[in-house]
């Protein structure tokens, strides 16, 4: 999967602009099936962002949740937007991250009374910690003047349900305080996005700024006042959890590229000590003084090339992090990649032009790199060869 792309998910287009004034030159990326993301990276930073709108209700959130993950293949899916507190424990403008999601409109209808039988989905413990650990520095809200205290992140249980809640005593909100009272907050899409990571197995965080009690006083005239608040506020902490998950993630990859390039040294080395008084090559063809190598490619299928692109990915960050690779080839050269991963991934015989013509554009951009060129050509071969 990508490294340095996570994707956020909204249900209001309030929320979707206060997320997408953190993005520098947000490019549009149309869907197959007409949803419309924008991808734009993180100002100041190399993490990239892929923006979609849900619109309202669990279900929709499930359906575009699903498709940005078979899409993007992202580090983490983030659901970001407003809630309505449930107790007195956040105040107006406060995070909540869940530690857990309830989809609390589950049930069975008998003669004494509607039964609970509820979903839930617990958080990633690695997001849960990192989100923590932001928590504890505080440094992450805007510094906005006038703005009185600065909001705090809470952690806890969301609950997800289909109405809009906004009573303290309805038959719906005796029933939540009966059977889901550890929820900090309620909203209306965390239940459809934490189903879509579960199913797809990418690790997903939702983050709520505070807009309302969902007590009977939330009105359309305190809506327009706090509701920006409590979304620059939850885009905030978002974006700041975003980049710091790809910053794990570039990190892990640089690890394990050193690792594999000490490995190598180490190899070499035995290999020259025990073999320097008699030397053979293993070639297809010898004309004259030039040898021509057979480089049967390693990936026989669609799971094995998207292995190795992935690799290869790994080896394009690392020269980039040493200084060899500038910064305009890096990203048009990780686009390419992405182009053909795409491609990889549908695997008709026209998708496997596209990821030939893609990989081998990518050729031509590091050409200079005569190591990387030479692991790129059979993978060129191999995506010509799907079907």
């Amino acid at each position: 999967m990508p490294k340095d792309l996570v994707v956020i998910l909204t249900a209001l287009n309030l929320e979707y602009q206060a997320v997408r004034r953190k993005l520098a030159a947000p490019q549009l990326h149309l869907h197959e099936r007409g949803t419309r993301f924008e991808v734009g990276t993180v100002q100041g930073t190399s993490c990239r962002v892929a923006l979609g709108l849900t619109n309202k209700g669990n279900h929709s959130a499930a359906v575009i949740a699903e498709r940005a993950i078979q899409e993007f293949s992202p580090v983490a899916v983030l659901f970001v937007g407003v809630a309505g507190a449930l107790w007195d424990t956040a105040r107006l403008g406060d995070v909540v991250m869940a530690t857990h999601v309830y989809a609390y409109h589950g049930g069975t209808s008998e003669d004494d009374g509607l039964k609970a039988r509820p979903r839930v989905w617990e958080a990633a413990h690695g997001i849960s910690q990192l989100g923590s650990h932001l928590a504890r520095l505080n440094d992450w809200a805007d510094d906005i003047p006038g703005r009185g205290p600065a909001p705090q992140v809470r952690f806890g249980a969301i609950a997800a349900g289909e109405v809009v809640q906004n009573s303290k005593i309805s038959a719906e909100a005796r029933w939540i305080r009966q059977h889901y009272n550890d929820a900090l907050a309620i909203e209306m899409e965390a239940a459809g996005v934490a189903q879509a990571g579960h199913l797809s197995g990418a690790p997903v965080a939702i983050i709520r700024g505070i807009s309302d009690r969902a007590d009977g006083t939330k009105s359309s005239a305190q809506d327009r006042s706090r509701q920006p608040r409590a979304a620059a506020n939850a885009a905030a902490f978002a974006v700041r959890l975003a980049v710091e998950l790809v910053g794990e993630q570039e990190q892990i990859a640089m690890n394990e590229a050193e690792r594999a390039r000490a490995a190598d040294r180490t190899a070499k080395r035995v290999s020259n000590t025990a073999y320097n008084s008699s030397i053979g090559i293993m070639a297809g063809t010898v004309e004259k003084s030039t040898v021509h190598m057979n480089t049967a490619p390693k990936a026989t299928g669609p799971a094995d090339l998207l292995t190795e692109l992935d690799d290869f990915r790994v080896q394009l960050k690392s020269r980039h992090a040493e200084g060899a690779l500038d910064d305009d080839t890096c990203r048009e050269a990780l686009a390419e990649l992405d182009f053909a991963r795409r491609a990889v991934r549908e695997n008709t015989p026209e998708s496997a032009k596209r990821a030939t013509m893609a990989l081998k554009r990518l050729r031509g951009l590091i050409a200079a790199f005569t190591d990387l060129t030479a692991r790129l050509a059979p993978l060129v071969v191999a995506a010509g060869g799907l079907s």
